[in-house]
């Protein structure tokens, strides 16, 4: 066998096996020394290959597809500078759980630590930030390609097991790096895997029997990122207890209408009311996914410490920052919508919420009616959201979500970068989310943010896209305008706020996008509604960062006032 031929058939086998287990899909940057396996990957039937120039970029495309999708997707990249270009998206799905199969060419072994081109010690690259790690053999005349499948088969198998998360393949190849593309390739087996769900112990089930019959408990949804199964409707009736659902739990979207009563989509707002909190402490909390977005709701935990807290998390990594969890049991959480218990729903406690719930809307109503800030016009925007995805920037864009997404029956999921709460990569991630999901995608996003990835937005020249963009534009950092430090004028602007001065209309023409920039709610509804006749449309929203704190710290004191009255 040639060097060319044993080349060949290592890639082949390469590519096949990450098929054959369910990998379907590749985003590969260029460079030189991956060309072995970035031509497997285009003529390997079965795989998906997405382009992206910039590694960054790349790299929180693919995060963006995994995370949509739920399965594992391969990234590509040469050696040296661009292997570390991955790491922030590494980072995130590593704390975001999302599958990656991060696969890095490298020098052979003889060309590393001596001063050769591109090369740079690759081997953990990433450290503790992905799962697992290995570097493999080079292709040789004689390729060992039983033990290939069998790494391969384990960087699948753990990048998909709880805790999902990325994995790190490095792979070195010696010149010449072509393949021949005549060669045919036939599979010597691959290892067959089943899995099961992990489900409720007897003794979990019947702690739980008897939880379950208190009136005063809540149900936290934390991020999903798949609809709740049919179970779960018939779980929650039978509860009765109020849901709190975090933005990212997809339980904004899609909810049927008779069970809206059960879903508490305001208590962001409704926790920042002392009187509230004091009058509907918990006695039960369960949790489902990560802690929720809402700094209230982690303040209000913390500090009623409740009697039981129950958490289900499939890894044995307990997710609970505030150290107020009380019981971690390591099941999925389909094992517990599928439980069986006879509770009722009559419950005066969750009426409590639904109470405060429906005039938090109502006072909402109003504002809207009378004010102009961020959070009138994210509402404008939310409210015409019509069976689509939602990608939404850290800092203000997801706590708007938070405050002004009212649950709907409309077919909305939301999503974001919650793993490590970076303000980057998120313009990648959004492209990503719109090439798995391929429907019509919005992305949220915040001026900051935006710049942080502007060249993310190249992914609409490498393939076919249908992203509309809105960017709220505050000049700065708006988020910093609620936190302790916008107290200190002294230096504020300069390390916090942050203005730049820029706008996006030669943005939207350097990439041949769609563009209109609003002001006023009228502006930004005809803007939605005006037709898409671009791959990507960008609507830049223009506000005012002093005038958007002192408008939602109006809302929320108008709103504790009619709640104290209640």
């Amino acid at each position: 066998m040639t060097s060319r031929e044993a080349l060949t058939e290592y890639v082949s086998a390469f590519t096949h096996s990450l098929v054959e287990q369910g990998v379907t899909d590749a985003v590969i940057s260029p460079g030189s020394r991956s060309t072995p396996l970035a031509y497997a990957c285009m003529k390997q039937e079965g795989m998906t290959v997405y382009r992206q120039i910039d590694e960054r970029s790349a790299a929180y495309f693919a995060l963006g597809m995994a995370k949509a999708s739920g399965k594992p997707v391969m990234l590509l990249c040469t050696s040296g500078t661009a292997a570390a270009n991955y790491f922030p998206a590494i980072v995130e799905a590593y704390y975001a759980r999302v599958p990656l199969i991060v696969v890095t060419a490298d020098r052979p072994h003889e060309l590393r630590e001596v001063g050769a081109p591109q090369a740079i010690n690759q081997i953990n690259l990433f450290g503790s930030h992905v799962k697992w790690a290995t570097d493999l053999p080079l292709p040789e005349t004689e390729n060992q390609l039983a033990f290939l499948s069998r790494h391969l088969h384990r960087s699948v198998r753990n990048a998909s097991s709880e805790p999902k998360g990325p994995v790190h393949i490095n792979v070195p190849f010696r010149e010449p790096l072509r393949i021949d593309f005549e060669q045919a390739y036939e599979s010597l087996g691959e290892i067959a895997h089943f899995g099961g769900e992990m489900s409720l112990s007897a003794d979990s089930q019947a702690f739980l029997q008897d939880l379950v019959k208190k009136e005063k408990g809540l149900l936290i949804v934390g991020e999903m990122t798949a609809p709740m199964p049919e179970e779960f409707w018939g779980f929650i009736q039978n509860l009765g207890w109020p849901v709190l659902a975090d933005p990212l739990s997809n339980l904004r979207g899609n909810v049927p209408a008779e069970a809206r009563h059960f879903f508490i989509d305001s208590y962001d707002a409704l926790l920042k009311s002392e009187a509230f909190k004091e009058d509907v402490v918990p006695e039960v909390v369960i949790r489902v996914g990560p802690q929720p977005v809402s700094k209230p709701l982690t303040l209000f935990l913390a500090a009623a410490k409740p009697e039981k807290y129950i958490v289900f998390d499939e890894s044995p990594m307990l997710r609970d920052a505030q150290s107020v969890v009380t019981h971690h049991i390591q099941a999925s959480a389909n094992s517990l919508w599928k439980m069986p218990m006879d509770t009722g729903n009559a419950n005066s406690y969750r009426e409590k919420w639904t109470a405060a719930s429906a005039l938090y809307w109502e006072v909402v109503e109003r504002h809207c009616q009378e004010e102009l800030d961020e959070g009138v016009l994210a509402k404008v925007f939310f409210d015409r959201l019509e069976a689509c995805d939602l990608i939404v920037g850290s800092s203000m864009p997801i706590r708007d979500v938070d405050t002004f997404f009212k649950a709907t029956e409309r077919d909305v999921m939301v999503f974001a970068n919650r793993g490590a709460n970076g303000i980057d990569g998120v313009v990648s991630t959004a492209f990503g989310v719109q090439a798995a999901k391929q429907r019509p995608a919005y992305l949220f996003i915040g001026d900051l943010s935006f710049l942080h990835d502007m060249n993310g937005l190249i992914a609409s020249k490498m393939q076919k896209t249908d992203l509309t963009i809105v960017i709220m534009n505050n000049d700065g950092g708006g988020i910093f305008s609620y936190l302790p430090q916008s107290q200190e004028e002294r230096h504020f602007e300069d390390l916090f706020g942050t203005p730049t001065g820029l706008t996006f209309g030669d943005v939207a023409k350097m990439y041949d996008a769609q563009y209109a920039a609003v002001e006023t709610a009228e502006q930004l509804a005809k803007a939605l509604d005006q037709p898409k006749n671009k791959a990507v449309k960008i609507i830049e929203v223009f506000t005012d960062r002093q005038h958007n704190v002192v408008t939602h710290r109006k809302l929320w004191s108008r709103f504790n006032e009619e709640l104290a009255t209640q």
